[in-house]
């Protein structure tokens, strides 16, 4: 905020002083001055003489002035005479919806009552903006001084130059201006903000943006009547996501201190660890796989893994140490789904003996195989499902289990096992090769027998990316066991067709590598040892 003042000053000359009316007229478009009753052609030789103070200036007019030429009688300005604009400017539609604004804003200001304030106002305040808006406004000094511990340390020091100030009712003794503004419109606001009473109800109903920038202005001006009631709106009212940022990025630019703590209560904790952040994600997910209501958790488990996308997003962006859901939860949740599904297995196989329900028992299966592709689902996109490529390839005990289930029941185990070709596919997982066919020799089996019912059941799986998936994964591997997975999936499709994956294109691979390329290594390493004589 650049602020300019003027300090006019009538006093005794004993040598004639002139002045020309083109150094006059460099003063005022200057902004030296700006009262226009100093300019009066009716002042003789006596009249002020301009004083240019240290920003920001206030100098005050003595009362007792010997003037030749008596102040004008106070009337009241009109809006035309309050809102002025360069040429350059006076048809920017900007402009022209910012004079709009402030007409309203001037319309009821409470300044232009003299009734309320014992006389118009003694300070003329302008306030120009950067495009050449203007404006002007005859303000009471004693507001000024009141609200606004800037303006008071001003005031207080212009009356040690001039004498003591005038009240409200004697004409304009002051002339301040404010250049160079970002937003006249906020300036006038901020003004008119002072002489209300009740500053959290006159912002009621306002825009965050706006209030930022009332809050900007006050803390500019020291007005902390203004500061603390910007302060109680924002923590008061809800914000959009845009308008949080642009709040808390304003606060800590203020550097407020202290002031702000109860805004950012909202948005910041600072006994918010990553122990504790990483408990209250082991709860969430827990509830998730532990919910009563499918269709809640199934819009849960979106919800969930929606966030930690957009979080992980974040972080590849940033070197920060964000706040996130542990390799160990994960893990944890991945062991308990495990137990639970080899226990549900493991009932469903002796249904006789069970006192539960078979169709209770396989709805707990089918749930228990979901929530561990969810959590498999998550575990890739984090970059940490290799350990659970081994975890599942040991699974010999439920692979077993899984073998002695009708397959209506038992499809959605191997959804798993084409989750995790599809990410070795893709490169997502990078495992040794003994695991990837440990993987391959415990599930595959299952995955053929399951396929038709997947593709039937599960309306969201795509055939050609479980399909393509598998075909990676199996090309993987060393040429002789490519060859024997591939000659048994040769004899099995011609008997199933349909109801078993169609992974040609890895057959083919498979065909030209060894029988039509046949690359042969050899090692380049030789040795040789020479002796030389001595």
């Amino acid at each position: 905020m650049a602020a300019e003042t003027n300090h006019h000053h009538h006093y005794n000359h004993n040598s004639h002083t002139t002045k020309s009316n083109k150094e006059v007229s460099s003063m005022i478009k200057q902004g030296f001055i700006s009262d226009p009753f100093l300019l009066s052609p009716n002042h003789s030789s006596r009249s002020p003489q301009p004083q240019l103070l240290s920003l920001p200036r206030v100098s005050p007019l003595s009362p007792n002035s010997n003037s030749l030429s008596p102040p004008p009688t106070p009337t009241r300005p009109t809006l035309f005479d309050m809102i002025s604009n360069d040429d350059h400017t006076r048809h920017s539609r900007h402009s022209l919806e910012a004079r709009q604004r402030v007409s309203r804003v001037l319309e009821e200001a409470p300044f232009r009552n003299p009734g309320n304030w014992g006389g118009f106002g003694d300070v003329k305040l302008s306030i120009s903006g950067r495009d050449g808006f203007r404006v002007s406004m005859d303000v009471h000094r004693r507001v000024l001084a009141d609200r606004s511990r800037f303006f008071a340390a001003k005031l207080l020091r212009s009356d040690g130059v001039g004498g003591e100030g005038g009240g409200g009712g004697g004409g304009v003794l002051h002339s301040v201006e404010i250049c160079d503004c970002d937003d006249v419109e906020v300036y006038v606001e901020a003004v008119v903000l002072m002489y209300c009473d009740d500053l959290r109800r006159k912002l009621v109903g306002e825009e965050v943006s706006k209030v930022l920038g009332l809050l900007k202005v006050s803390a500019a001006i020291m007005f902390d009547a203004g500061i603390i009631a910007c302060l109680e709106y924002l923590e008061a009212v809800p914000w959009s996501e845009e308008e949080e940022d642009k709040i808390v990025t304003h606060l800590t630019e203020l550097q407020l201190h202290d002031s702000v703590a109860e805004v950012l209560k909202r948005v910041s904790s600072d006994s918010l660890t990553s122990l504790r952040a990483d408990n209250i994600f082991l709860k969430l997910l827990t509830g998730v796989l532990e919910a009563k209501d499918d269709k809640a958790r199934r819009e849960m488990k979106t919800l969930i893994s929606r966030l930690l996308r957009e979080e992980a997003s974040l972080n590849q962006y940033s070197n920060e140490n964000r706040l996130d859901v542990s390799k160990d939860t994960l893990y944890h949740l991945c062991h308990g789904c495990l137990s639970s599904l080899i226990l549900s297995l493991s009932e469903a196989t002796c249904v006789d003996e069970s006192k539960k329900d078979r169709g209770v028992l396989m709805g707990e299966i089918a749930r228990e195989a979901d929530n561990m592709q969810w959590i498999v689902e998550i575990l890739i996109h984090k970059k940490m499902g290799d350990e659970f490529v081994k975890l599942w390839a040991d699974q010999k005990e439920l692979a077993a289990l899984h073998s002695k289930i009708p397959i209506m029941y038992r499809h959605e185990i191997s959804m798993i096992t084409a989750q995790l070709c599809i990410a070795i596919g893709r490169g997502h997982i990078l495992v040794p090769r003994d695991i990837r066919y440990a993987l391959l020799s415990t599930w595959l089996e299952a995955l053929y027998e399951d396929f038709a019912w997947m593709r039937r059941a599960n309306r969201s799986m795509d055939k050609k990316l479980v399909e393509d998936g598998l075909s990676q994964t199996i090309l993987t591997l060393p040429l002789p066991q490519q060859q024997s997975i591939l000659l048994n999936w040769f004899h099995r499709f011609l008997n199933k067709g349909d109801d078993c994956p169609n992974i040609q294109r890895a057959f083919e691979v498979w065909w030209r590598r060894a029988f039509v390329r046949q690359y042969v290594v050899e090692s380049q390493l030789q040795i040789t040892v020479c002796d030389y004589p001595n």
